[in-house]
């Protein structure tokens, strides 16, 4: 079987491109403040990769570093300047639910991650705007954003079908539940109408819409059941575990499946172009076109507020 390799500079490019041109053709500077408060590899090598292409296309970028007890008062301070339209946290921090706690912290108009208490409840029940308006779509996640644009790239989403059921018939797995990545991207692709296999070192759930209800919002059930016996029914395979010693078994996988790698470690075995079709070994830039791209909405929805105060 021949795979074919995307990687995600190329899926990256119109996004990055699109966000250029606007930025210069409006002649703004939409600001990015970052905060680091560890030093986890990831973080420091997600910050590099951050300034790098808001550099390149034009969003002014300032990565902060405080200290874990200076963290709070510093985000409140970036939540009350004016001249600042997006705020990032390189996680983890503390772990747990203190981390919970700082992602609702950051104000919903300036969250660019999609993670505050709002975003995330309105990604778990479905709700695409911040109002009754429809005027402000929700800000989503960026790195299952990121998942989801490369499946649509690659034609995993079916553009057939309405939109909000364009994944109905798919089934995929997604190795990872964390609340920042691996949950709210089980149920984002659930709540477009996948079959969706959440694994993690607690057990398999799986995740469905609900139904009777346009763009019903996802429901979830613990199954009785091991990796071994859900991965084959896979046709996309996601994984994102942050250690190298994971890897999943390329004996598992379905033939022609899509597999994607949005961990920092390499998830899969070093023959997993054998058996499946395309292999997109990482999401990094997508992650941070998604960024930018939520940044510039976040710096519309401000200043149209302002405007309408004035």
């Amino acid at each position: 079987m021949s795979c074919k390799t995307i990687l995600a500079s190329k899926v990256s490019a119109s996004f990055r491109n699109q966000i250029k041109e606007d930025i210069k053709e409006r002649n703004i500077k939409p600001k990015l403040v970052g905060f680091l408060a560890n030093e986890d590899p990831a973080a420091m090598k997600y910050a590099e990769w951050t300034s790098k292409t808001c550099a390149e296309t034009g969003v002014e970028f300032e990565l902060r570093k405080v200290t874990k007890l200076e963290l709070e008062a510093k985000i409140t301070e970036a939540n009350e300047d004016q001249s600042v339209n997006g705020i990032m946290v390189y996680y983890p921090v503390f772990g747990g639910k203190q981390d919970l706690y700082l992602q609702s912290c950051v104000s919903e108009l300036k969250d660019v991650e999609g993670l505050c208490h709002k975003f995330v409840h309105n990604v778990y029940h479905n709700i695409r705007f911040m109002d009754d308006t429809e005027t402000m779509k929700c800000i989503i996640p960026c790195t299952p954003l990121a998942c989801v644009k490369i499946l649509e790239y690659i034609g995993v989403y079916n553009p057939v079908i309405p939109y909000g059921n364009r994944l109905y018939g798919r089934t995929i797995a997604v190795i990872n539940r964390s609340e920042i990545v691996g949950r709210p991207l089980a149920a984002m692709l659930a709540n477009d109408g996948a079959k969706v296999f959440s694994v993690d070192v607690n057990g398999i759930q799986v995740f469905t819409r609900g139904t009777g209800i346009k763009l019903a919002h996802h429901q979830v059930e613990d199954i009785d059941a091991t990796v071994e016996e859900i991965i084959p029914q896979c046709d996309v395979v996601i994984t994102g575990v942050p250690t190298p010693k994971y890897k999943m078994p390329t004996s598992l996988l379905k033939d022609g499946v899509v597999a994607i790698n949005f961990s920092s470690s390499a998830n899969f075995e070093d023959d997993i172009k054998s058996k499946a079709s395309i292999f997109v070994p990482s999401v990094g830039k997508v992650t941070v076109a998604m960024l930018e791209r939520n940044l510039l909405r976040l710096h519309d929805y401000q200043n149209n507020l302002t405007e309408k105060k004035n």
